[in-house]
């Protein structure tokens, strides 16, 4: 890290770099003051002495210089190109307005020779080294040769197609661009090369000269003017455009005439060398190459036989071979790739297009599927390792595209089964779709779905090689090959117990591979807990196949809970659907759901006794967690009778007691606590008490001797933690009740209490009982007094209570002193207590 000096330090450093720069400079002052002397023409005289050059010279103080706010080159670009500009806009409007006052002759002789002169002087220009001036003559002279071809038409050609002549127009003007900007170049060339000696003593080329050659082998002259070639890339994209618009042809033709025009980009944009040509070619090639890809799909999803679909996908082929034939001569991998990868899609585009009309609706996508999975071939080609990879990640985006077509189908398959807890026990459907489509409707033409996710499963296991991605490849597959087991009953249609049959396998086989894994257990595992969810889910249709289904899963959750690494998810597991065979087989007796409560808390108490004989932390902790959820379950069935819903929180603290006696669940003891005191408070209230003494008692004496015993042990101990939570849970909620009271029995006992708890604290010095007792015995005071206080203020005049405010504002003014040393004095006997 950068180390900051503090600002001192860094003061004085500063100070000496400045003193070091006022010398260096005073030196190079004194030696350019003798290099002035002696350059200048004198007599002879002796040799000059060596100047001394002093410590410290003052700098002398900074002129501001005022710098250009643009540049020679910028205003120079500036003003050649407003009057290209202003020369262009002169030339049109004598073309179009003051054409008509000369004749045949003079219009001809006037644009003839402004044209040749515009084209003539870049020539001259460029031969005394005006290139940008050159520039902007050449750029006058091309606007000058469209506004020939228009005059041309407006004269001679009245009667031609404007469409058709246009086409023609802007070929020969492509042309002539062309020739004119190489001839340029060709005149322009020059003998060889000029060098010249840098700054740096280096010798480099001055002029230019020479010839350039691309990565492709193409030559092209130096061209000094850089405008009229990609002008004539650019004239080139509209003569088939505008020849298809003039001849009123079809879609197919345009979308024909879109595509050779990119392919001539595209062949331009590579065998080119010049950059401003290639990215003019480039951005042709690929806004009308992508236009016309396009279009052609669209051509191959509308087709309406298969003669029509056959003619969109030799478009579209056209499309792919100009974008695989870029990406085989494409100088970056990166560019390579993605040519490759739109050509690969598009070709799948194509076939599929051709097999679709062929083919009912369900087989579209699989058709798709097999033309992308053909794709793979081109792998082990010899084709270059851009292009290779390109093709297989258009494949790979097929087989996603596929797998994201069929998702639907496998999320019906897994959700669907849930609507079955609105309707529990109301029969068997007559086959698996029924079963899995209760409230969620089978989508259409999604038959091959299956199909689909098992070829892609299979391409993953075949095709993915690699060391780096096998895993993850095999990991997919699984997850593909159980989707296809998963839909595949409904699929079918098969009937009710084959669906049920086929879950169940899967869940087995999904066990076995997470026990057999050798590196990651989860996805198999997490598979196996998705497909036992809805096989539950499934066979809540009829009472045996509930209990049947129930029964197997926690045996079969239980006997891989003893695998290893499978212990923290299956035990839960098992635990949970134990839980749910006490539920069904409730039901199932006819009982009660408060009776049927108790046959829940089986599970935490054997979810308890199993979590003591467990070591691994990892196992215990869940299974615990599962315990405590079937408990709350119980709890949750019992509401509706608090009886037995005394009954089942006072054996759950039993439950819990028996967990706080384990070393590391000494906390549980907190939870026994609370369940205990809330089977009492349940139970009092089921007989009618509405005395909250009678709910607050049971909680005080054992949480008093508590604190007792935990003072005998720690002397340390704060009397507000071992007697203040115990003496409040009483004191608090009957000092609430007796000023609601209108008897003298509970005021009077209460009191009683207080005094009795205040005295005890002032015995044994302890603050907590002290400030308790003494606060509860005032407020219970006031509480007796208030009556006789609101009699007293109703018979004193109204003047009497402002006159005794007043007094007392006085009194206590005048004591104040006093009072604080009283409160000091208080506050450390206090302070003294324990």
């Amino acid at each position: 890290m950068t180390h900051i000096p503090p600002p001192a330090e860094e003061l004085r450093l500063l100070d000496a770099e400045l003193r070091q720069l006022d010398a260096r400079r005073a030196l190079l002052l004194a030696r350019r003051a003798w290099l002035v002397a002696a350059l200048r023409p004198a007599p002879a005289q002796p040799a000059p002495q060596a100047v001394p050059v002093p410590r410290a010279v003052p700098a002398p103080q900074a002129v501001p210089v005022r710098r250009p706010e643009t540049t020679a080159p910028g205003v120079q670009n500036v003003l050649l190109l407003l009057g290209g500009i202003l020369l262009t806009v002169a030339a049109v409007a004598f073309t179009v307005v003051s054409w008509g006052h000369l004749g045949i002759a003079g219009r001809a002789l006037v644009l003839g020779a402004v044209t040749l002169a515009a084209l003539g002087t870049p020539v001259l220009l460029l031969g005394r080294g005006l290139r940008s001036t050159a520039e902007s003559v050449a750029g006058l002279g091309l606007a000058l040769t469209v506004l020939d071809v228009y005059a041309l038409h407006e004269v001679a050609l009245t009667d031609t197609d404007g469409l058709g002549y246009a086409a023609i127009a802007s070929a020969v003007l492509a042309v002539v661009w062309a020739a004119y900007g190489l001839a340029v170049g060709a005149l322009h060339r020059p003998a060889g090369p000029r060098t010249g000696t840098t700054r740096a003593g280096e010798r480099t080329d001055t002029t230019g000269a020479g010839e350039r050659e691309a990565t492709t082998g193409v030559r092209l002259p130096t061209l000094p003017l850089r405008l009229p070639l990609p002008t004539a890339v650019a004239a080139a994209q509209l003569p088939l455009l505008l020849w298809a618009a003039a001849a009123d042809a079809g879609a197919r033709t345009v979308t024909a005439a879109l595509l050779v025009t990119a392919a001539f980009d595209a062949l331009v944009a590579l065998r080119i060398p010049v950059t401003s040509v290639r990215v003019v070619a480039a951005v042709g090639a690929y806004g009308l190459g992508g236009w016309g890809t396009f279009a052609a799909g669209w051509l191959s999803w509308t087709a309406s036989g298969p003669s029509a679909a056959a003619r969109a996908a030799a478009l579209l082929l056209l499309a792919a071979a100009i974008a695989l034939a870029a990406a085989w001569h494409a100088p970056k991998p990166n560019a390579a790739t993605g040519l490759a990868l739109a050509g690969g899609l598009i070709t799948v585009a194509a076939l599929g297009g051709v097999l679709r009309p062929s083919l009912p609706d369900e087989w579209t996508v699989p058709g798709h599927l097999a033309c992308g999975m053909a794709l793979l071939a081109a792998v082990r080609t010899r084709l270059p390792e851009p292009v290779r990879r390109g093709l297989a990640w258009a494949s790979g985006s097929v087989q996603a595209v596929a797998v994201v077509w069929a998702l639907p189908l496998v999320a019906i398959a897994l959700l669907g089964p849930v609507g079955w807890a609105e309707k529990i026990w109301s029969g068997a459907p007559t086959s698996a779709r029924d079963a899995v489509t209760t409230d969620l409707p089978w989508p259409a033409d999604a038959a091959t779905a299956p199909l689909v996710l098992a070829l892609v499963a299979g391409v993953l296991v075949v095709a993915v090689r690699a060391a780096a991605w096998r895993p993850q490849a095999l990991t997919c597959a699984l997850t593909l090959a159980w989707a296809t087991v998963l839909v595949l009953p409904a699929a079918l249609e098969l009937p009710y117990v084959a669906g049920l049959s086929a879950q169940g396998l899967t869940t087995v086989a999904a066990l076995v591979c997470a026990a057999r894994a050798a590196r990651t257990q989860a996805p198999p595992l997490l598979l196996a807990l998705l497909t036992s969810l809805g096989l539950a889910f499934l066979s809540l249709a009829t009472e045996g196949a509930t209990l049947t289904v129930l029964a197997a899963l926690t045996v079969l959750f239980a006997a891989a809970a003893w695998r290893p690494g499978l212990g923290p998810i299956a035990a839960p597991a098992s635990l949970a659907y134990t839980t749910a065979l006490a539920c069904a087989a409730g039901g199932s007796l006819g009982w009660l759901p408060q009776h049927t409560a108790l046959l829940v808390l089986v599970v935490p108490v054997g979810a308890a006794l199993l979590a003591a004989r467990l070591n691994a932390a990892s196992v215990a902790v869940p299974v615990e967690v599962t315990g405590a959820v079937a408990g709350l379950l119980a709890i949750a069935l019992t509401v509706t009778d608090p009886p037995m819903l005394a009954l089942v929180l006072a054996l759950c603290g039993v439950i819990a007691t028996g967990t706080a006696v384990r070393e590391d669940r000494r906390s549980v003891g907190y939870a026994a606590a609370a369940l205990f005191v809330s089977a009492t408070w349940v139970r009092l209230a089921a007989w009618g008490i509405d005395s909250p003494e009678a709910y607050t008692l049971p909680v005080t004496v054992p949480a008093l001797l508590l604190g007792v015993v935990r003072r005998r042990k720690d002397p340390q101990v704060s009397s507000w933690t071992a007697y203040g939570p115990g003496l409040s849970a009483t004191l608090v909620p009957s000092l609430f009740a007796a000023w609601g009271d209108a008897h003298w029995s509970r005021p009077l006992l209460l009191g009683a209490a207080a005094l009795l708890v205040t005295l005890v604290g002032a015995r044994n010095r302890l603050q907590a009982p002290l400030v308790l007792g003494g606060t509860v015995l005032a407020l219970d005071a006031l509480h007796e007094l208030a009556p006789y206080i609101v009699q007293v203020v109703d018979a004193l005049p109204r003047w009497v209570p402002p006159a005794l405010a007043g007094l007392l504002l006085l009194a206590l003014g005048a004591t104040y002193e006093q009072r604080i040393r009283d409160a000091r004095r208080v506050r450390e006997v206090l302070g003294r207590m324990d």
